[in-house]
């Protein structure tokens, strides 16, 4: 219990700083040249909130290790279709298998920890209304949508992605 909360507690310090940086790095680029990217002022989070949900995609997409160790070891060599059969060798198919586990708790520290503290639903809400309250329904919508959808494509994306790996 305690070295889960330590590696959920590693992954959030590292998730934090990283979206702290990205957003210190946004604001300067805004900040040198106001008038050219005054309006780009706050999509950094819709982007952190995208690569974020794609990341945890790829997490929630990996099998844990300790179910898939043996089943991607003790695989057969026979591809699924023929035209796999020259495409690729499968020695490096059993690696992506294998590279492609987490153990339960490196999913806590990646999964909960990091993407967790970086990405940032509070800050999305915060930028919402912010923009609603100067009048920028457009963008405010906007804004919702590209979060949003782009989130979930983007988990849905990380998780096919690592399962179609897999699937070699």
């Amino acid at each position: 219990m305690i070295t889960d909360a330590a590696a959920v507690g590693i992954g959030a310090v590292f998730g934090a700083l990283t979206r702290y940086q990205i957003g210190k790095t946004a604001g300067a680029k805004i900040a040198s040249d106001p008038q050219k990217y005054s309006h780009l002022s706050g999509w950094h989070t819709t982007g952190i909130n995208i690569i974020g949900s794609f990341a945890l995609g790829v997490v929630g997409g990996a099998e844990a290790s300790s179910q898939s160790s043996t089943t991607a070891t003790n695989a057969p060599n026979t591809p699924k279709s023929p035209t796999n059969t020259a495409q690729v060798p499968s020695v490096w198919k059993r690696h992506l298998q294998n590279t492609l586990t987490i153990s339960p708790r490196g999913k806590l520290m990646l999964g909960v920890g990091f993407c967790g503290s970086f990405t940032t639903f509070s800050t999305y809400s915060l930028d919402v209304v912010a923009m609603i309250g100067r009048n920028e329904l457009l963008k405010a919508c906007s804004y919702v949508a590209a979060n949003n959808c782009g989130g979930i494509m983007a988990a849905a994306a990380g998780f096919a992605m690592v399962r179609k790996i897999r699937a070699f």
